[in-house]
């Protein structure tokens, strides 16, 4: 087999590959960085069109396509688990929500890996360097829904992210109307507090959907990127990684090798490299290098469900765009030419926002939770639920529309305390593991769920809100605990969060894969930058801790490597 060197090898082009290969590139010594990814370079900028960023996951050539094995306690339902397949990763095919989460989520991690570099101090510099925010709310009447800080945000990095420019009509109202019902506002929720109801922050810039790819747009020629290159495994000898093999052709490394596939991919790349549960490679006939318990275990994410109301038509103009193809073709070749328009606005600028219960916090299920847990729940950032306002569900199901005069509330767990795994199926390091997120199996999640929905039913029960709510289209039965769980058991989504799978921690921790420094315990020269080393499931919706991971491992690498003198 012919084989290529370079100085440090990136598995994966998501929020941090791209971090990690672009950084790396740009530092002073300019080492070589190959960067490998999967799935296709995703050139076409029609995958980028703000309106249309609710639907790109639908696109069968960007998408992996996975899905969980039958949920036990979500009544043997296989969930979508989708992950991106081309340059950007998921971040080419998510929501284009961009949250950074709480900063007690950043201050724990820190505590739980004995090191100051990932608490919010230093993780907030990170994410100010990453970005370059749009706080502008160019009407003066809506101006009181939003009120960030310079101070809080970065004005520099190549991340376009914040506000649509034009919304829809009824998101003030909506606003206006969960403030009467008793949401307390919050002005920034990328503050690093993020309860209240919030304007949402898009990864968004002028119409246009911002990914990782924007990272590496313009590196330098020492960054090589490689699509059309799934990692079957890592080359190690001895107990040193030194390459990786793609498609029967190797690609070596003289300094380091960086998985940064994901908290799906990663832990199968390692298990097919011999690292993972002897019983787990065993099983498979796989060569050991390195017993290590905990690849593949701890797997966390954030479920949701939907509640759907219809409403007064006059609230909104919905139905003039979304019944009138020649409209919808005219605002196409409007954002083709600059970006603005229709597509810019409609399903653009939701509203999202954190909470705490005092119903959870008083429940028999929450007081039965270990002390720590309690403790880190009642700190006064972390939420125990999200609620978003206005998803645009007609994209994604357009056979249940005729009249799109309605209202989309999606309701996210925070911090579940069920744990997943994901493990081997094969032998063949190109099938996909088997993904197992337990969802609903701790009693508290099942009582947080109840009471996060019955909550929402109440929002929506106001006044404030009912006076335009014609009839409830998605929802459970009734208000009653048995109701509402039946209705999370039916409809509970992934909201693709995936988190932990190759966990950071202290050595010697049987839950830990990984160190302070981003290294696969017992192999040299191999560290894991992604989500699936993030011992916190964040407040958020994940991307933007997946970037500022990858930019804190290249810090140490950097750092460890004097790249920058």
């Amino acid at each position: 087999m012919a084989s290529q060197s370079y100085d440090f090898i990136v598995v994966g082009s998501g929020p941090a590959g791209c971090a990690v290969a672009a950084s790396l590139a740009k530092s002073a010594k300019g080492p070589k960085v190959l960067l490998l990814e999967a799935g296709t370079r995703n050139d076409d900028k029609t995958f980028r069109v703000s309106g249309k960023r609710w639907i790109t996951f639908m696109e069968p050539n960007l998408n992996w396509g996975y899905k969980t094995t039958p949920q036990e306690h979500c009544n043997g339902r296989e969930i979508d688990y989708c992950r991106g397949k081309c340059l950007g990763g998921s971040s080419a095919i998510n929501f284009g929500v961009y949250t950074v989460g709480a900063r007690d989520d950043y201050d724990r991690w820190a505590a739980e890996v004995g090191d100051s570099t990932f608490n919010w101090k230093n993780m907030q510099s990170r994410f100010k360097a990453l970005e370059t925010f749009s706080g502008e709310i160019a009407r003066p009447e809506h101006q009181r829904y939003g009120a960030p800080q310079t101070t809080d945000h970065g004005d520099k990095g190549a991340l376009g992210i914040g506000y649509a420019a034009e919304w829809e009509s009824d998101l003030p109202l909506i606003l206006d109307a969960f403030e009467q019902a008793g949401l307390p506002r919050n002005l920034d929720h990328n503050s690093g507090n993020p309860i209240g109801m919030s304007l949402m922050i898009n990864s968004v810039r002028d119409g246009v959907r911002t990914t990782a790819a924007d990272l590496v747009k313009s590196a330098p020629d020492n960054l090589v990127f490689m699509a059309s290159s799934p990692v079957q495994r890592v080359i190690i000898e001895g107990n040193k990684a030194v390459g990786v093999e793609s498609n029967g052709k190797q690609y070596l490394a003289s300094k380091e090798v960086i998985l940064s596939a994901g908290s799906l991919d990663t832990p199968k790349i390692l298990m097919h490299s011999g690292i993972g549960p002897v019983a787990e490679l065993t099983k498979f006939k796989i060569p050991i290098i390195h017993d290590l318990p905990a690849i593949g275990q701890g797997l966390k994410d954030h479920p949701f469900t939907t509640l759907l109301v219809t409403r007064n038509p006059e609230t909104n103009d919905r139905n003039a765009f979304f019944q009138n193809p020649e409209a919808m073709s005219a605002a196409m070749k409007q954002w083709e030419a600059d970006g603005s328009g229709p597509w810019s606005r409609h399903g653009c600028q939701l509203g999202s926002g954190w909470f705490k219960s005092e119903r959870i916090a008083a429940s028999e299920e929450f007081k039965e939770l270990p002390a720590a847990v309690q403790d880190f729940l009642n700190l006064e950032t972390i939420p125990h639920y999200e609620i978003v306002s206005g998803f645009p569900l007609h994209m994604q199901a357009p056979q249940m529309f005729q009249d799109y005069s309605y209202i989309c509330l999606a309701v996210l767990l925070m911090n579940p305390q069920s744990t997943g795994e994901v493990r081997l199926q094969s032998s063949n390091p190109d099938d996909p593991l088997l993904f197992d997120p337990h969802f609903l199996e701790h009693p508290y999640d099942r009582r947080a769920c109840i009471e996060t929905y019955r909550h929402l039913l109440e929002l929506t029960e106001h006044p404030a809100f009912a006076k335009d709510t014609l009839a409830t289209v998605i929802g459970p039965a009734s208000k009653s605990d048995e109701d509402i769980l039946q209705f999370w058991r039916d409809n509970l989504g992934s909201s693709w969060h995936m988190t932990g799978t190759v966990k950071m921690g202290k050595e010697g921790n049987k839950d830990a894969a990984v160190d302070n420094a981003f290294r696969v315990f017992g192999v040299e020269n191999l560290r894991v930058a992604d989500m699936s080393i993030v011992p916190v499931l964040t407040n958020n919706h994940t991307q933007a801790t997946a970037y500022v991971t990858g930019a804190t491992c290249t810090d140490v690498l950097i750092k460890e490597y004097s790249l920058d003198q």
